[in-house]
């Protein structure tokens, strides 16, 4: 049962004029941002909108491989359109980069600017038999969807794939203003965060991006309320509505994979192990791989590691590298451990009750879910939104320990820091006090998406709105 079922109030009447208004949804293809507007495809359908979900053949079949906790039947409700792709190279992740934003996706993203096309003549297709499209795309898609201008019966609305603390920030940089927020710590810098081709990327989009009529957060005011405020004054958006929906992954959350890592998980003690993932766009270097797998060696504490490389542009295609291990690890520890090489379900992982504590890059579909299970997070940011991320995880919210500042971010981190780390996270005093924490966050958060909740509220005034 995704979040938002169960909603006896809307009457067959409502229904049949919903079925007159389609929703068109947009992503943008990397793996976190696929997976976010997979979980609203799903929420949609719940109320029985119709939902089409465009994407090219390759990054289709991948959302649909890792839906991740979500109900299937939810998932086979929505209308799939692989749309032609032009060919891209996809080159494998360059482990040894200084800086770890993930540059070898970049001819993919480069040549998915070339489906506006394509989802033009999609648009203009269903336009006739619909009373209205709407169109929900990443932000970074902004430039594709461009010709709803041209569509009378079609509006658009942006989705964003990170946190309104974030983005607020962004902002405010944005109009030359300071961030309204007293914090005990400067934000991070964006030195080290991004590459000159996906800036050039986004700012491909703000010329675009003016003719939505409004922005989903995957966030709860619970927790991001004076960010939401701030998003939607009108020097920022204008006369454009702002919705924080969030979490929009679902509580009840569905096991797709009979993964062997949750049944070892089964046979640990309650908040007993951490788990490590650093997402789908981080690759280590074998030292840090070394470094990480010795402190966790040496903390003693039980743990679940995802060790592969970032995803390539085509997940499907050839070789993945291998990375090795300190000899005779695996056999040390056999009894405390398991290292998993491929795709993980991160969202049954971290709902599953042995699970304690999270080692984690800090994406915002990561922080969300985290948030949303109340497991606390140690925060190891790489790129991108991350340093800002886990600014909000530790210094806002206080559910979690940072694992080594952004200024920091070229030094090796040491095996002695990490098993420091996870001690303090998984076995002291300061570690349960941060994990109550993140429980009460996670309560409130999940309040917030029941009925008379803010995030559901919020979910059924912009359903109202796109039906009206």
């Amino acid at each position: 049962m995704a979040i938002y079922h169960n909603h006896p109030n809307y009457d067959l009447e409502i229904m049949e004029e919903k079925a007159q208004v389609a929703v068109v949804i947009v992503p943008f293809p990397a793996q976190g941002h696929l997976n976010q507007l997979l979980q609203l495809s799903c929420l949609l359908t719940s109320y029985g909108i119709p939902v089409h979900y465009l994407g090219s053949a390759t990054h289709n079949h991948q959302a649909k491989l890792r839906i991740n906790g979500l109900n299937p039947l939810d998932v086979v409700k929505i209308r799939f359109h692989n749309l032609p792709t032009p060919s891209f190279v996809s080159p494998p992740p360059n482990p040894d980069s200084s800086n770890k934003f993930p540059a070898h996706l970049q001819p993919l993203w480069t040549a998915s600017m070339n489906l506006r096309q394509s989802v033009a003549e999609y648009l203009r297709d269903i336009s006739p038999i619909v009373r209205r499209i709407i169109v929900v795309h990443d932000f970074i898609m902004a430039f594709v969807v461009q010709d709803i201008a041209t569509i009378p019966n079609a509006e658009s609305y942006a989705f964003n794939c990170i946190s309104t603390f974030t983005q607020a920030s962004i902002a405010c940089e944005a109009i030359g203003k300071p961030f309204p927020i007293e914090l005990h710590k400067q934000l991070p810098s964006w030195e080290g965060c991004l590459t000159d081709e996906i800036n050039e990327l986004v700012a491909l989009q703000s010329g675009h991006s003016d003719i939505r009529a409004g922005d989903i957060y995957n966030t709860s005011r619970v927790i991001e309320g004076t960010y939401v405020d701030l998003l939607a004054r009108e020097e920022i958006v204008g006369s454009r509505k702002v919705w924080a929906v969030g979490p929009i992954l679902p509580l009840k959350v569905y096991s797709n994979s009979q993964h062997k890592c949750l049944e070892w998980l089964d046979k640990q003690g309650p908040k007993s192990v951490i788990y490590i993932s650093f997402g789908t766009t981080v690759s280590m270097s074998d030292e840090e791989i070394k470094e990480l797998a010795m402190g966790l060696e040496q903390s003693k504490q039980k743990f679940v590691w995802v060790l592969r490389d970032a995803d390539k542009g085509d997940v499907f295609n050839g070789e993945v590298r291998r990375a090795e291990l300190p000899q005779g690890f695996d056999e040390r520890t056999r009894e405390a451990g398991m290292v998993v090489r491929d795709w993980a379900p991160q969202t049954e992982i971290l709902a599953h009750p042995s699970t304690g504590g999270f080692m984690s890059h800090c994406g915002w579909n990561s922080c969300i879910e985290s948030i949303t299970m109340g497991v606390p997070i140690a925060a190891w940011p790489m790129h991108s939104d991350q340093p800002r991320n886990a600014v909000f995880v530790t210094d806002v919210l206080k559910i979690g320990i940072l694992v080594r500042e952004w200024t920091q971010r070229e030094e090796l981190v040491k095996a002695s820091t990490i098993e420091n780390i996870v001690k303090r996270l998984m076995a002291s005093d300061e570690g349960n006090e941060i994990r109550k924490t993140a429980e009460e966050v996670a309560a409130a958060v999940r309040m917030s998406t029941e009925a008379g909740g803010v995030s559901r509220i919020e979910f059924e005034s912009f359903i109202a709105h796109i039906t009206r």
